[in-house]
């Protein structure tokens, strides 16, 4: 647990033994960073900041969408950020916020084992080298927060800025007709859409909870210009993510439909050979038995047979030609 108190000229680091006497202070902001859940946290949470049970409870556990309760004295706050798995999966990396008067809180998981714990401090790591780099002095919980969220929304916009990439390549290949392995390039090109989708039902929920937030009367004095701003922003990331997805799904259309014309053109030739064998393996099959037989064969009537079968199918083949089919 890591946990600092913040004033616009320093910043210091502190014990838990000492939160007590970090909050009754006037001159500053106490950030608590949990990057693992343990007795510890949920002692802290329980009953030094006095959190209600359920908030303490859903950061003990994972969350599938994003959420915002609003307390009496402070508004807890669920988000995901994506982090890119194996053969295409795509992680929602879950970071916790309680954003009180003078204080923030962050909590970091649950998450798949398969996620590093690099992966789900990338936010406050980015925000407190800002801060120990002095480019950065939150003097509110609400600037705080908006400067983390902004970090988060930065991921996302890496993200799709990435997926965005492998659209391209992919734009590319198809119109240059070098495919390689089609099963593969199709999956290929499914895998990245999923993970334009997940970018954009990310921002989409994120941006309905600080929608939501928005509303609510209490902001208006501490936070309103904060949320506003992160509000605009999902709403931008949602449409780039949108726009990405929409031309992948073109190219995806145009693949499609260059496969479908070769299958329909592959299938007319069938059905014309079809066409051209028939009425040959049909005479053959009623004259065989009585043309060739085991003890002579009625050369005359052999030719005579052989000829109609070539009449036939060059006639099927000037008419198939006159149809168009080949």
């Amino acid at each position: 647990m890591d946990i600092r108190f913040l004033t616009p000229t320093a910043i210091e680091q502190h014990s838990v033994d000492e939160l007590a006497a970090l909050l009754g202070r006037k001159d500053g902001l106490v950030w608590v960073d949990i990057p693992t859940w343990d007795a510890e946290a949920e002692r802290v949470l329980a009953d030094v900041f006095k959190l209600h049970p359920l908030a303490v409870r859903d950061c003990k556990e994972r969350n599938t969408v994003p959420k915002v309760h609003v307390y009496a004295d402070h508004v807890f706050v669920v988000l995901h950020a994506p982090e890119l798995g194996a053969r295409g999966h795509v992680h929602y990396v879950e970071l916790d916020q309680f954003i009180g008067r003078n204080y923030l809180i962050t909590v970091h998981g649950p998450w798949n084992a398969a996620v590093s714990l690099d992966a789900a401090m990338v936010e406050v790591r980015a925000v407190r080298g800002r801060i120990e780099s002095g480019r950065l002095r939150p003097t509110s919980a609400y600037r705080l927060s908006h400067a983390i969220v902004s970090a988060l929304t930065a991921r996302l916009r890496d993200h799709t800025a990435a997926l965005t990439r492998e659209v391209w390549r992919l734009e590319q290949q198809v119109t240059a007709g070098q495919l390689g392995d089609p099963e593969q390039f199709l999956e290929e090109m499914f895998r990245t859409r999923h993970g334009l989708l997940t970018a954009r039902t990310m921002c989409a929920l994120s941006r309905e909870v600080y929608g939501r937030m928005a509303t609510i009367a209490v902001f208006q004095e501490a936070g309103q210009s904060y949320i506003e701003d992160i509000v605009d922003q999902f709403d931008r990331l949602r449409a780039m993510a949108d726009a990405q997805k929409d031309y992948l799904e073109g190219t995806i259309e145009f693949y499609q439909a260059r496969t479908n014309t070769k299958m329909t053109i592959a299938a007319e030739r069938l059905a014309v050979i079809a066409a051209v064998t028939l009425p040959v393996t049909a005479l053959s099959s009623i004259l065989g038995m009585n043309v060739i037989v085991s003890e002579s064969t009625h050369l005359e009537l052999l030719m005579m047979a052989l000829l109609i079968m070539l009449v036939m199918s060059a006639a099927l083949l000037v008419w198939a030609r006159r149809k168009g089919w080949w």
